[in-house]
């Protein structure tokens, strides 16, 4: 008798044997010589590609084996669903059943990942439009979302592919994805650690239970890379702090039924503090010992840190790579006595070959020449490698502003292990391009310009601008030309030629009109990476109108002072005629009018001194600028003054979530000579107040006031020589995934004042907010919203103010 385990393994046998032989039940034929092959069932796929694949040829003898082994070799393609073969007389028929070509890919609901990325991961396996539809791609596809969703902590992710079928054998594909709630840590907890309590331990680490920064950080948000750097820094913490053995020994993750909630519980063992008991430095060096172990910061006494270790490791490979040993090795060999807790240390050197840069190979500068990439590097072809010039030529390169990126690779050249190539790959910004059109800004109003501005003229490196722009106030026509590069040691030459026309009877400002003519020549010399100087020699021919009792009384009494009064216009001329009393003659009355105006020329001569170490252009995020510069009108002119300007920036990385910059100007003005004791002109005024200043208050309505003129209800500003402003900024990197645009939010102060007796840090006007800057292609775009912590009655204040555009 048949027992139950034998008959259940015969009918698995049985069913076993009936799967495989079904591909073949129809090739139940004799063996034949095949004069002629004919392929049935064909729609999209041409006989000739079967006939590539199909390893039977007019002449061979088919049999079983034959044909099952044709039949495999047609499925393997991927092209068909279903392959027979049959025989009719000596003709081999072939019948396919084509699978469908995918007409359209679409995802829908897709937020954490974007669609470029999907759709470019699908076309790697083979699911892309114009493809061969493959159900078993698209299972793969499934769990792969959902592996990646998992991996980001969205467990309850649902993944829906939906197959729509479309005449002449296509098929439309719909991934619908429900991307969930993000799985939140609700506790994290480290077991075994007796010596440091779980919030210092987890101090710095990306993983967090909720907390009054996770919606910027999202660092409530489960997330397995991020577990995974946290339990490096478990690691480091402990290591950096003397114990060798410490280990994890075990993570759980638990997550709740509802997929929402996360559990995390780590399990250590601390083991034994450990210090150094000798350092030594061998292998080959190449340079001296004695200065190697001056870059060796780990000390016999100390307690082991792996911190250390790392840091003279990185300090001795850097100094070698910067000679030319790219591929230096310094390798930290540790003996560890477990008898009494101590280390001893080996940095055992190995510096490879010493390897030259073949050539430098610039990728992606569209527009821009290679030369002025080229001028900019540091590390040159033909010379030993250094990664610092490496790394300097790379910031260089960032400060230029033409690019949103730069990225340095160094591949080794094939079959020479001493030379590499350098090959610098940047993405071209849009700005830089003809600007027609129109802007605004608060201060100036609607401004309408037709104008060139190109600070990559050309793709030479110049910049170059000319335009005419108008807005309520002004009228400006400009030209302006400066090269670089004017000598290969990075001199730069420069011209400026500008006239204007001011009309400020409708501005934030003191109400007179002034047209100004001038022109300069600017000169610029490096003298270091960092450093640089400038001069620049002008002359202007200022033009002046006031009208009494709209201008303000200082402005005017200012300009007798200094260049004497003049005459009234227009006149008005009135006659009394007395028709009852023919003898007497008329009466003439001239009546001057309310206008009056001078002219003042003068020659200027500029310098400047710059230090500047920031790593961008545009938007930086690390470094400091420092920039001071003079103004003096030269003795002969007709006003004779001077000006000082400092000002300062420093941006710092607290962190990968921000950035804080600190900012500060500062300026002062004065008369000297046959100005006398008149003070700095009043159209050389600092003014303070609105975008670029403290924000907040209304563009250039803090500092002094006039209130002696009839016609304004609102005081005029009158500007000061002495100015004070300064800012705190805090930059959100990662807050928008862009890299023309960032978030900030500010604390502005300042103010300006007419003397130094007046100075006083009470006056200062203090605003907080919070700002969006955007270098679109159109110009810059700044918008902020700022609120006043310190003002004063009177003040004019403006919280929302916005800037779009450029203006000369």
């Amino acid at each position: 008798m048949m027992t139950r385990p034998t008959a259940r393994r015969r009918l698995l046998s049985l069913a076993l044997a009936v799967a495989l032989s079904g591909p073949v039940a129809a090739q139940n034929f004799e063996a034949f010589t095949v004069s002629d092959i004919r392929v049935d069932g064909l729609q999209r796929i041409s006989a000739g590609t079967v006939f590539t694949y199909l390893p039977v040829e007019k002449g061979d003898v088919v049999d079983r084996n034959r044909s099952t082994e044709a039949i495999r070799a047609l499925f393997r393609t991927g092209f068909f669903s279903d392959v027979k073969l049959e025989r009719q007389g000596e003709i081999l028929v072939v019948t396919v059943v084509e699978r469908p070509a995918i007409n359209t890919i679409k995802l829908e609901g897709n937020k954490e990942l974007k669609t470029d990325e999907v759709l470019k991961g699908l076309k790697g396996i083979g699911l892309s439009e114009g493809e061969t539809y493959n159900p078993l791609n698209l299972d793969r596809v499934t769990q792969e979302l959902t592996r990646q969703y998992n991996n980001r902590g969205k467990y309850s992710v649902t993944i829906e592919p939906v197959v729509t079928q479309l005449d002449r054998n296509r098929v439309d594909l719909l991934i619908r994805i429900v991307e969930g709630k993000p799985a939140k840590i609700r506790d994290i907890n480290i077991v075994g650690n007796n010596l440091y309590p779980d919030s210092e331990i987890q101090d710095g680490w990306e993983s967090s239970t909720s907390n009054w920064l996770s919606w910027y950080r999202k660092n409530d948000q489960y997330s397995r890379e991020k577990l995974s750097g946290d339990l490096e820094k478990l690691s480091d913490f402990y290591l950096n702090r003397g114990f060798v053995d410490f280990n994890v020994e075990s993570t759980q993750i638990a997550i709740s039924p509802t997929k929402e909630d996360m559990y995390i519980t780590a399990n250590v063992s601390e083991g034994e503090k450990y210090k150094i008991s000798e350092v030594k430095v061998s292998g080959d060096t190449i340079i001296p010992v004695e200065r190697v172990e001056q870059l060796v910061v780990v000390k016999p006494g100390q307690f082991f840190s792996r911190a250390l270790l790392e840091l003279t490791t990185d300090s001795i490979s850097t100094m070698l790579s910067n000679i030319g040993y790219a591929f230096a090795e310094v390798n930290p060999v540790p003996e560890i006595n477990r008898e009494d807790h101590t280390v001893a240390l080996n940095f055992v050197v190995n510096p490879g070959p010493r390897v030259q840069v073949r050539r430098v190979i610039f990728k992606g500068n569209v527009s821009t020449a290679d030369e002025v990439l080229r001028r900019e590097m540091r590390q040159f072809e033909n010379t030993w490698y250094s990664q610092a010039a490496l790394d300097r030529s790379k910031i260089r390169l960032q400060r230029l502003g033409f690019f949103e990126t730069v990225e340095v690779e160094t591949p080794q050249v094939a079959g020479k292990k001493d030379q590499v190539d350098v090959v610098i790959t940047v993405k071209e910004r849009n700005a830089g391009t003809f600007v027609f059109g129109i802007g605004y800004s608060q201060l100036g109003g609607i401004i309408t310009s037709v104008q060139l501005q190109q600070n990559n003229f050309l793709g030479t490196g110049n910049r170059f601008g000319i335009g005419l722009s108008k807005n309520d106030y002004s009228t400006s026509l400009n030209f302006s030309y400066v090269d670089p590069y004017f000598t290969d040691d990075g001199v730069s030459v420069g011209y400026n030629v500008s006239y204007s026309d001011y009309d400020q009877s409708t501005t934030s400002t003191a109400r007179y009109s002034a047209g100004n003519a001038a022109g300069e020549a600017t000169f610029g010399i490096p003298l270091s990476e960092n450093t640089s100087v400038s001069f620049s020699l002008g002359i202007y021919r200022n033009k002046i109108t006031t009208t009494d009792n709209v201008t303000p009384r200082q402005i005017t009494d200012y300009l007798i002072e200094t260049l004497g009064d003049r005459q009234r216009y227009p006149d008005s001329t009135i006659v009394y005629d007395d028709d009852a009393n023919p003898v007497t003659p008329d009466v003439t009355l001239v009546i001057p009018g309310p206008n009056r105006q001078w002219v003042v020329n003068a020659w200027t001569l500029k310098a400047g001194w710059a230090l500047d170490t920031r790593n961008s252009y545009i938007f930086p995020s690390r470094g400091t600028l420092h920039r001071l510069s003079g103004e003096i009108a030269l003795p002969g002119s007709d006003l004779t003054y001077y000006s000082i300007n400092y000002s300062f920036e420093n941006y710092r990385p607290l962190g990968r979530y921000l950035i804080l910059k600190t900012g500060l100007e500062l300026g002062y003005g004065d008369s000297y000579g046959d100005t006398g004791n008149a003070g700095l002109p009043f159209f050389k005024n600092y003014y303070a107040g609105g975008p670029g200043s403290v924000r907040g208050f209304v563009a250039n309505t803090l500092g002094p006031l006039d209130t002696t003129s009839y016609y304004y209800r609102e005081p005029q500003p009158l500007g000061g020589p002495i100015k004070t402003i300064g800012t705190f900024e805090f930059y959100f990197p990662r807050l928008l995934d862009s890299p023309s645009a960032r978030l900030s939010t500010f604390v502005d102060y300042g103010n300006v004042f007419d003397n130094n007796d007046r100075f006083s840090l009470s006056k200062f006007r203090v605003t907080a907010g919070v700002a969006l800057q955007w270098q679109s292609p159109m110009g810059p775009i700044t918008i902020s919203y700022a609120m006043p912590i310190r003002k004063e009655d009177g003040d004019q204040i403006e919280r929302l103010q916005f800037t779009f555009g450029q203006q000369y």
